[in-house]
């Protein structure tokens, strides 16, 4: 396989950039974004064997478990971002190490079902949220502590839009090229 193919397998829908301008369309269509995902994931998942649940998305790439693990322990992530950001004064968020959280335990040997009812019910109430947010809510702000830049909650909200889309793809592409659709 070449590197130009495994980057593909890596991005399938390319690597995330924060837009120049971000409207208020694009903030409902990332909004809906986040709140379609448990339905995409319930739909594609649940119907796994374990056999196909223990598969690499990619070469040296998570197992499809793993995958929904790690979308729930992000989105876990995510929401307390939001609401530290939404009641504190510009506060530095905690970092994470997203492969070491994939190798543990849990990621690895718990149902899939329960990150998929888990996914369920904290998008619900981050919808729920995200939805009652104001514009002037979107512009506040987080501190990243490894990088020490700051992110205004809009520019995350597109990020997560596209970690939806860009973890789907990879459970998609897998489904498709294995025939297991």
């Amino acid at each position: 396989m070449t590197t130009e193919e495994l980057e593909t397998l890596r991005y399938p829908i390319g690597k995330f950039e924060i837009p120049q301008e971000i409207s208020s369309e694009d903030i409902k269509k990332w909004i809906t974004d986040i709140s379609e995902l448990p339905e995409k994931l319930n739909k594609a998942v649940r119907p796994l064997s374990k056999e196909q649940l223990d598969t690499p998305y990619r070469p040296e790439g998570w197992t499809l478990k793993q995958l929904v693990h790690h979308i729930a322990d992000s989105h876990m992530s995510a929401l307390l971002r939001f609401k530290w950001a939404l009641t504190e004064d510009e506060p530095t968020i905690k970092a994470y190490d997203e492969k070491a959280f994939a190798d543990l335990y849990d990621s690895k040997f718990a149902p899939v079902e329960i990150s998929l009812d888990f996914i369920s019910a904290l998008h619900a109430k981050w919808v729920i949220l995200l939805e009652n947010m104001g514009a002037s809510d979107f512009e506040k702000t987080f501190v990243h502590p490894q990088s020490g830049s700051r992110f205004k909650l809009k520019e995350i909200l597109g990020h997560y839009s596209w970690h939806t889309r860009h973890h789907f793809a990879h459970l998609n592409n897998l489904l498709k090229n294995k025939g297991w659709q």
